[in-house]
């Protein structure tokens, strides 16, 4: 644990950012499983994922071609 009063702030952060993205990680691994399992709520899934794609990109989280390429495999799978 760390002892310096910045150091301690970096893992409160820390932890809060590494939530965020895995709150975007597991919104893209629903709507693919979703979609190859031609479940009847994939369309929902997917329209979140890509809400979470834009959203991750609007805060500099992934680059913008990143998130383009995301959500375009997901169109295509849906296709």
């Amino acid at each position: 644990m760390p002892n310096i009063k910045s150091a301690k702030k970096r893992v409160l952060v820390n932890r809060t950012r590494a939530a965020r993205n895995k709150s975007r990680n597991t919104a893209l691994k629903k709507a693919h499983a979703a979609v190859e399992a031609n479940a009847p709520e994939a369309n929902a899934l997917v329209k979140e994922a890509i809400k979470k794609v834009d959203q991750a990109a609007a805060k500099g989280l992934i680059h913008k071609n990143n998130a383009a390429r995301k959500k375009s495999a997901l169109a295509q799978l849906v296709k």
